[in-house]
């Protein structure tokens, strides 16, 4: 079942910042991207996405080759690279919905920290399960994955004013944010164990997905418990 997010019921306490300032940056980089020719856009891409087998065997790739990526570094900035307008207003959606109440329940320099860790071992998590891929991956869904598992286990009671596309239809329906979220995440392990022994070929990066909500619910729960002991 897809939903479409329109807002969340959870009220901040504080002005997310760094949450604004994050999906700015998401848009300023788009719209760099708009700017570059397809060869240039292609170049963009491979420099700064992560490539899984630049990771995990870079002794394959002659030195000319590499020097066209960006190695490791990429693990950074692929978050804040997308591929098309569906890709970022999709993400940015998200981000927006539940991403001023993590920052809220974090703080802002620790959020930041969480959002740049989670995208990093979502996309750890794509590289394990595609080692030899030579496919470039960008796109903050893993950061943002991470972000909607901090959010599942903090704000279970919250509530999300959702659509649900059928046919030409758009209904709309306020649905418990831990049904939303589960959803969300079921439906992307499902796809993400059909992938599995599918060799990637461009598309959804499910495991990014995946290891990014886990992540970040775990992340968050060790948050929660050292401010429970400190308290």
């Amino acid at each position: 079942m897809t939903m479409i997010p329109i807002r969340d019921t959870q009220r901040s306490r504080r002005r997310p910042v760094v949450n604004w300032a994050i999906i700015l940056i998401n848009i300023a980089v788009f719209a760099y991207e708009l700017t570059l020719t397809d060869r240039m856009l292609e170049s963009f891409i491979v420099k700064w996405g992560v490539i899984p087998a630049v990771i995990t065997s870079p002794g394959l790739f002659p030195k000319e080759v590499l020097a066209q990526t960006s190695g490791p570094v990429g693990l950074f900035t692929s978050l804040f690279i997308h591929m098309g307008w569906v890709h970022m207003i999709g993400n940015m959606l998200y981000l927006f919905i539940f991403g001023d109440n993590v920052e809220d329940l974090l703080g802002h320099g620790r959020y930041l920290l969480f959002y740049l860790v989670s995208g990093v071992f979502a996309s750890l998590a794509h590289i394990m399960s595609n080692p030899t891929s030579t496919v470039p991956t960008v796109g903050a869904s893993g950061a943002i994955a991470g972000v909607l598992g901090a959010y599942f286990v903090n704000f279970p009671r919250s509530r999300v004013l959702a659509l649900i596309p059928v046919g030409f239809f758009l209904p709309m329906v306020e649905v418990p944010s831990i049904v939303f979220l589960f959803l969300w995440f079921f439906t992307n392990l499902l796809s993400g164990v059909a992938s599995l022994g599918v060799e990637a070929q461009g598309g959804v990066a499910w495991w990014a997905h995946i290891g990014g909500f886990v992540v970040g619910m775990f992340l968050s729960i060790i948050w929660r418990r050292r401010r429970q002991t400190v308290l």
